[in-house]
Parts: C-alpha cells; sequence; structure tokens
C-alpha cells in the first residue's frame, strides 16, 4: 500500500522533553475543533486510533509528521497568520527548515529490514503486570517482541492497510531502558534495534503517546541478511 507522508521540520530549537507543550501549542493554534490534530471527541471521550498527525523533536529541531489524511489537514495550522508559538517562557518563532512530501510503499516482503526506534513505551497497565512476572530476557524479549508486532499491525489499520501475512519481527538489541515522564506519569522506554519483513516510513511512531514524539523509528541501511 502506498501512503502519504509529509515531514515539516522547523528552523528552531525544540528539545525532546518539550514535545507536549508543542502538541499543545499547535493544537490551540488551529482550534480543537479540528480533531485529527488531537484525537479527542470532547473533553471526556478519545477518538482511539493510529494518530495521523505527529509531534516530535528531531536533531533538537521541531518536527510535524503527517500521514494520508493528516496531509490534507496540516493546512489549518499552515493558514494561521502567524505560526508563533508559546512554549513555556518562550515564543518558538517557526519557519520551514526542511519539508519532505513523498508517496512510501508499505509492505511485506520476503527479505528482512533493520530498524532502530528511540524512546518506545511499549506498555498498559495490563500487559506492564506479565512482564513484570517474566524472569529470563529471552522471554521478555520475546514479550516485546509480540507487543511491537501489535503496534506494527496497528500502524496498518490507521492507514487502513490490511495486512495479508503474516508479520515477522525480531529484537536484536536493546541498547538502553530507562524511566520517562508522560503527562507526569513515570513510563518504562526503550531504545532497541529489531529488524522486520515490513517496510516502514522513516521517523513514524509506534507504541504508545507517537503524537507526543515516543517511538520514533529510523531505518538502518545496508542491513545484510546473513548478519
Amino acid at each position: 500500500m502506498r501512503i502519504r507522508i509529509l515531514r515539516v521540520e522547523f528552523d528552531e530549537v525544540l528539545k525532546p522533553f518539550e514535545v507536549s507543550e508543542f502538541r499543545g501549542a499547535v493544537i490551540e493554534k488551529v482550534g480543537r475543533e479540528i480533531t485529527i490534530f488531537h484525537n479527542h471527541l470532547d473533553d471526556t471521550r478519545y477518538k482511539y486510533g493510529y494518530p495521523l498527525v505527529q509531534y516530535k523533536s528531531i536533531n533538537n529541531r521541531p518536527v510535524l509528521m503527517c500521514i494520508n489524511d493528516g496531509v490534507d489537514e496540516v493546512h489549518h495550522f499552515f493558514n494561521q497568520k502567524s505560526w508563533d508559538l508559546k512554549i513555556s517562557d518562550r515564543i518558538l518563532r517557526l519557519a520551514i527548515y526542511k519539508l519532505y512530501l513523498h508517496q512510501y510503499n508499505v509492505q511485506i516482503w520476503e527479505s528482512m529490514f533493520k530498524y532502530k526506534i528511540y524512546k518506545w513505551l511499549p506498555f498498559n497497565q495490563d500487559n506492564y503486570k506479565e512482564f513484570r512476572k517474566l524472569e529470563g530476557v529471552a522471554e521478555k524479549t520475546e514479550f516485546l517482541e509480540k507487543i511491537l508486532t501489535g503496534n506494527i499491525i496497528s500502524f496498518a489499520k490507521g492507514i487502513k492497510w490490511t495486512v495479508d501475512k503474516p508479520v515477522k519481527l525480531k529484537i536484536t538489541e536493546i541498547e538502553k531502558d530507562g524511566i520517562v515522564a508522560v503527562k507526569n506519569v513515570k513510563r518504562e522506554a526503550y531504545d532497541l534495534k529489531f529488524i522486520t519483513n515490513v517496510s516502514l516510513p522513516d521517523y513514524i511512531g509506534l507504541g504508545k503517546n507517537v503524537s507526543r514524539g515516543f517511538g520514533i523509528v529510523k531505518s538502518i541501511r545496508n542491513y545484510d541478511n546473513n548478519e
């Protein structure tokens, strides 16, 4: 399936811990009635589904990542008279640094592709309790592989791609794990490498809180299947 990707990098400084504020400022700028920017139906109801507008910090620059319908709707931001955003005690005076607009072929292949994922949040309350019961490294890794496979399938549903072949996935290295704060709640996050037979666009998010810059995927080129 071919999907449309628009990635806009702005010429300003945004640290990863400021992404939630960046997201909130963009939402206020376009207006909360434009639900694709935040996936909330109202103050109490949430539209569950893969976010088609995502907010990130890449190389310490603010980034808007738009997928399919998100590409069509991002004009609500760019049509504003001013792109200035208030973040904490400072103003981001946004100007476009780089803009990437392209189509990407998402597909299951015979070969495997290698990726790295940054600050991946795999757990909800239920699966975290299950994970904590596991003792062996192999068991824990297999558990994480199942969650990450499910994240890819959730991404597929979000872009309306029917996965008609088995998704193969293997975690090859857990580089880092630690605690991050998400909306003032402490969560376990992982940086890791994995291989899969699914071609994934660079900088999409997988896992929890992808709209706030978590779980950013980046391909590792020239992967040798015999590695």
